[in-house]
């Protein structure tokens, strides 16, 4: 049932924002050409890697780090990059990889292939077992503001009480990201 929910949700809010993502991907291509996308690696459901899409906010050739480990990150970010971050205009190619089966609209945020931190958390609490998601349960309870044992903690809980009603509350709670809350990047 998450399955086709998922791939239906995210099939209609492809057709829905494909004009939007095709204006945004021209601006990103205007300022700084190709990739229009960056192909960040991360680990997904049972510590399997993926390429997961993201409209590119960073200037070619940035470190493949997060975003906090950059020692100053306003020197790679594109002149949109904040605003495309702060409303997750940026996270809007991910439905093509809910779509493909490699996430879910809810979940835990896929962790970078270098977050060993995170994923080793992540398995001790058996979250990896979960499909990551574009949206989760830290996402709504702190995003950035958060601490990485918070994080894992939310996580378990979201693995622990998981099902459709849950969903559907995160997923609306997840609307107030579009206007910046918790952003710190």
């Amino acid at each position: 049932m998450k399955r086709l929910s998922d791939f239906l949700f995210s099939f209609l809010i492809i057709i829905f924002l494909l004009l939007p993502i095709c204006l945004f991907s021209f601006t990103i291509f205007l300022i700084d050409g190709f990739p229009i996308f960056y192909w960040s690696k991360r680990f997904g459901k049972n510590k399997n890697f993926f390429l997961m899409p993201k409209l590119r906010t960073m200037k070619k050739n940035t470190p493949q780090v997060a975003t906090h480990l950059l020692k100053n990150p306003e020197k790679y970010i594109l002149p949109f990059g904040n605003f495309f971050r702060k409303t997750s205009i940026d996270e809007l190619p991910q439905f093509f990889s809910v779509i493909m089966g490699q996430m879910s609209i809810v979940g835990p945020r896929p962790a970078l292939y270098n977050q060993l931190d995170l994923i080793s958390l992540r398995e001790k609490y058996g979250i990896n077992s979960l499909k990551p998601g574009i949206t989760g349960y830290a996402q709504i309870n702190g995003r950035d503001n958060i601490s990485i044992l918070e994080k894992v903690k939310l996580e378990k809980k979201y693995l622990d009480e998981k099902n459709i009603i849950v969903d559907i509350i995160i997923m609306f709670k997840t609307i107030s990201l579009l206007l910046g809350k918790n952003v710190k990047h």
